[in-house]
């Protein structure tokens, strides 16, 4: 199933991408007087029994083919994926390639770092460039995965049954912020630096051992790689992570960035992104979330 959070009449929305349209389910839900989750947050935490009242919602409505239960994407004004997760978390040079082109240690152990929910931003929704003295702005395309239920100290084979779904997300970085010091908060964190979505796709959908992800920079291709090329894949993470902290509901994790990104190019030729960049990141089996810089 392919989820999604929209804006309408300043409330945000729980959808799911059918061949008919983008359902409102808060509108179906009223429709058929069924009682149903109406955003993100609440299907995950409603789980399985949760995804079986929307699924059964989505059939009803596609069985009645009411127009005004579907409303096509070019209309929808997109929020993050998820919306109020209590944790993000990142992972540091997880593919080898990206490690080298950084010049950095391939790590033996997951390096994580944390973004904050500022950082959130939607599909299609721009990006402002930090005014004071940021030049350095660079792209990362990277799989997210979002927690379904709490995960403490849970073994590497159990790992992804503790995965809700999975999204696109872009770990946008101001170089000279996160290289000021020995920590990378500074550049990874200001607003909207961490775009997500626009779909969440359910983890029985997906296989994330094997994804084809790609980042666009004004339709030039930049990184072009699979996760199957992730030193620490999803499992790994998820289950590494766990043993240092609990997971809940709702928790986000951008996996890494393959190679590519402007950081890696030798310096006669970094060409930093300025206002006015589109970065496209796709994913294979999720979709496209796009954004401009402003």
């Amino acid at each position: 199933m392919k989820l999604l959070q929209f804006m309408k009449n300043d409330e945000m929305r729980l959808g799911v991408k059918t061949d008919f349209g983008i359902l409102d389910v808060k509108e179906a839900a009223q429709t058929f007087e069924q009682s149903v989750p109406v955003n993100l947050q609440e299907l995950i935490a409603l789980s399985d029994k949760g995804i079986a009242k929307v699924t059964s919602l989505v059939e009803r409505a596609i069985h009645e083919q009411n127009p005004k239960l579907f409303t096509s994407e070019e209309a929808l004004t997109y929020a993050p994926a998820i919306s109020n997760p209590e944790k993000i978390i990142c992972i540091g040079l997880n593919y080898i390639n990206h490690a080298k082109e950084s010049n950095m240690d391939v790590p033996t152990s997951p390096i994580l770092f944390s973004k904050f929910n500022n950082t959130l931003a939607a599909h299609q929704e721009p990006v402002t460039i930090p005014p004071d003295g940021v030049e350095k702005m660079d792209y990362e395309a990277e799989l997210v995965l979002i927690i379904g239920k709490t995960a403490k100290n849970v073994s590497e084979e159990e790992a992804l049954s503790y995965v809700f779904g999975y999204t696109a997300g872009n770990d946008i970085s101001a170089r000279d912020w996160q290289f000021k010091t020995g920590q990378w908060l500074l550049g990874k964190s200001p607003d909207g630096f961490a775009p997500i979505g626009p779909y969440v796709v359910t983890s029985e959908e997906i296989n994330p051992k094997n994804l084809t992800i790609e980042c666009r920079i004004n339709g030039e291709v930049r990184q072009k790689a699979n996760t199957r090329d992730m030193i620490f894949n999803c499992a790994t993470l998820v289950s590494y992570i766990s043993q240092h902290m609990t997971l809940k509901p709702g928790d986000i994790i951008f996996t890494g960035t393959p190679d590519g990104v402007i950081l890696g190019y030798p310096e006669e030729k970094q060409n930093w992104l300025k206002s006015g960049d589109e970065m496209v990141v796709s994913i294979e089996s999720i979709g496209e979330l796009k954004n401009v810089l402003q």
